[in-house]
């Protein structure tokens, strides 16, 4: 993105005018308020994913309770132990490489 100042720079006696600096420091106002708006936008996501992440990570625990509830009791256990496992594994990696701590 260009600077506001970098539009004048072929009539830099433009930059004296009162009007012209009012117009740059308005610029300079709404590109800051930009910045700000991008890294709330981002924030939010990584809070909707941290949530989406915490609510996967309790769902394959409480899965994996249960198929040691089936074991315990004598119970046929459906097979995605391993498959759980997996996911949860991947999903704490994942987390770890991107510096989200459930």
């Amino acid at each position: 993105m260009k600077k506001p100042r970098e539009l004048f720079k072929n009539k830099p006696h433009l930059l004296e005018e009162r009007e012209v600096e009012q117009l740059l420091d308005y610029c300079e106002k709404l590109q800051d308020e930009l910045v700000d708006l991008k890294f709330e936008q981002n924030k939010n996501k990584q809070l909707i994913m941290l949530d989406m992440l915490k609510e996967i990570v309790k769902a394959c625990e409480e899965t994996e309770k249960q198929q040691r509830e089936f074991l315990r009791f004598g119970l046929e256990p459906p097979d995605f132990e391993e498959s759980i496992s997996n996911l949860k594994r991947y999903l704490i990696a994942r987390c770890r490489e991107n510096g989200i701590w459930l």
